[in-house]
């Protein structure tokens, strides 16, 4: 039996080698690999003993021989091709290992490997003869098999192949995506070809099964782009049943709004309570116990098994707090204290308890239904608070302009329509989802009460009417932001004038759907 080794990544090389070669199975290796093996004591031959021909171009040329192409792509079950080896004086090696650079993090063309994904995809193409071994992760189970068999099994041989064909294909996507950026000639492309490129090639790697997916019919699962790390990859899971599809797509809602109101609010202690995507109560406290409490407070009978998410720590007060509340199906902190998590595994045996890192930035947004893909870029609030236009003849107070801020960014993470009211540093009332503004600005009031009175009130979209702004007004909101940039601006304008309340302009529209 005949193995040949060439990976960029080493983790692990040596004692697989050691293996293989306890197995009296003949080892040949290329470039850095044959220098670790040689400096290891590891007995093989170099490439070019082999194809008797020395590398090239500074080691562009090496693997590309027909003594090894041939080797690794003859069918053994065809004489034609076995007289072909024997003709041409051709051993066939039944074993390949070979890993890429990981081209993402240092991307040049002398990085673009040729022979490397040339002999991954060949022994992946005759996999029926030949296992290919990318990934370190696979050699425990490689060698083992060969241990205890003498072989690799058909299973074995396909599941490697599949695992090597998406080794190269997430290879290729990230030269792709370089050459996206501008690549060597280094000249970005225009604005939306940077953002929507010709061509979309993404690479994902799954990183959970989720207990189901949206509802428990579906399957689900979590991936991450290739070759990057997620904020999920950092939580730690301190108690409560698997986590679902939605679990996920609701408690990273919530971590990223919380992370949004602390960062608006110069790192107050901010809280979120989440259902279905959308705050049912949000704040910004004195504590993380103050603004638990005015979070939950704004819409109780919503916050049952919602996602409640704390921007710092949790500890045993706040946990006591949080028990006596509603159940939850998620608690999420950045960290949480022994006796906290026992309270609540106490008390809330069920709900997941976990503690993450601050999530990184987001990219794409990408949606699809059927064959049809939908492509963007994040949505961010672009226009600070300082370029915001008091469009009124009344000013706004500083505290008219905090909770105006807290409306709006709670707003743009608000299923479309949206209206949200906010006083004293909380979310108090939430309009989500709804066909007509005006039923949206009435559930936000309905749901804030009198809270609404000298609150402030944002809508995702500008007013196509004054009616919305007549429901906010009629309730006590004494403050609106909105987009403007409806034919009706004036209009509008003038009736928050008549009802003595400001109004201010972003220029910028936040919907979401």
């Amino acid at each position: 039996m005949r193995a040949l080794l060439s990976v960029w990544d080493k983790t692990g090389l040596l004692e697989f080698a050691r293996g293989l070669e306890a197995l009296n199975i003949e080892l040949i290796a290329s470039g850095g690999t044959s220098t670790a093996l040689s400096e290891a004591g590891i007995a093989h031959q170099k490439v070019e003993e082999v194809t008797q021909s020395p590398e090239m171009l500074d080691g562009r040329v090496k693997t590309l021989h027909p003594k090894i192409h041939g080797g690794i792509l003859a069918d053994r079950s065809k004489s034609s091709h076995l007289a072909d080896l024997e003709a041409n004086g051709i051993t066939a090696i039944d074993l390949v290992v070979c890993n890429l650079y990981p081209f993402h993090m240092d991307p040049s063309v002398e990085l673009i490997d040729i022979g490397g994904p040339t002999m991954v995809r060949a022994s992946a193409k005759n996999h029926q003869h030949v296992g290919i071994v990318t990934n370190p992760a696979q050699y425990d189970t490689v060698l083992a098999e060969l241990k205890t068999s003498g072989t690799l099994a058909d299973a074995t041989r396909h599941q490697l192949a599949r695992d090597a064909f998406a080794h190269t294909a997430a290879y290729d996507a990230a030269i792709v995506s370089w050459f996206d950026q501008g690549g060597v000639i280094g000249e970005a492309p225009n604005a939306t070809d940077a953002v929507v490129p010709p061509t979309l090639h993404l690479s994902l790697d799954r990183a959970d099964v989720v207990r189901y997916g949206e509802n428990p019919h579906q399957i689900g699962a979590r991936y991450r782009l290739h070759g990057t790390t997620t904020w999920w990859d950092g939580v730690e899971k301190h108690a409560g049943t698997a986590l679902s599809y939605l679990n996920l797509f609701d408690a990273d809602a919530a971590w990223r709004l919380v992370h949004e109101l602390s960062a608006d609010a110069n790192g107050a202690p901010a809280v979120a309570i989440i259902k279905h995507a959308n705050a049912s109560g949000a704040s910004i406290g004195t504590s993380f116990v103050d603004a638990f409490t005015k979070a939950l407070a704004a819409d109780p009978q919503s916050a049952f098994g919602g996602i409640v998410a704390v921007g710092g720590e949790l500890d045993q007060e706040l946990a006591e707090t949080i028990a006596a509340g509603p159940q939850a199906d998620v608690i999420i902190a950045a960290s949480m204290t022994p006796e906290a998590i026992a309270t609540l595994v106490a008390r809330r045996k069920a709900t997941r308890l976990l503690s993450a890192p601050a999530p990184e930035a987001l990219g794409l947004s990408i949606r699809t239904f059927g064959n049809t893909a939908l492509v963007q870029n994040a949505d961010e609030l672009v226009v600070p608070v300082t370029d915001w236009r008091c469009v009124t003849k009344r000013q706004p107070t500083a505290e008219e302009l905090r909770d105006l801020q807290i409306a709006w960014r709670v707003c743009a993470r608000t299923t479309s329509n949206a209206i949200v009211i906010a006083r004293d540093g909380v979310a108090v009332g939430v309009g989500a989802g709804q066909q007509s503004r005006v039923v949206a600005a009435g559930i936000a009031t309905q749901k804030a009460g009198d809270l609404a009175i000298g609150g402030a009130a944002s809508s995702d979209a500008f007013f196509p009417f004054a009616d919305g702004l007549d429901t906010l007004t009629s309730a006590g909101v004494t403050a609106v932001v909105q987009p403007g940039g409806s034919v009706r601006d004036q209009e509008v304008i003038d009736a928050a004038d008549a009802a003595g309340i400001v109004m201010m302009m972003t220029g910028e529209r936040h919907f979401r759907h």
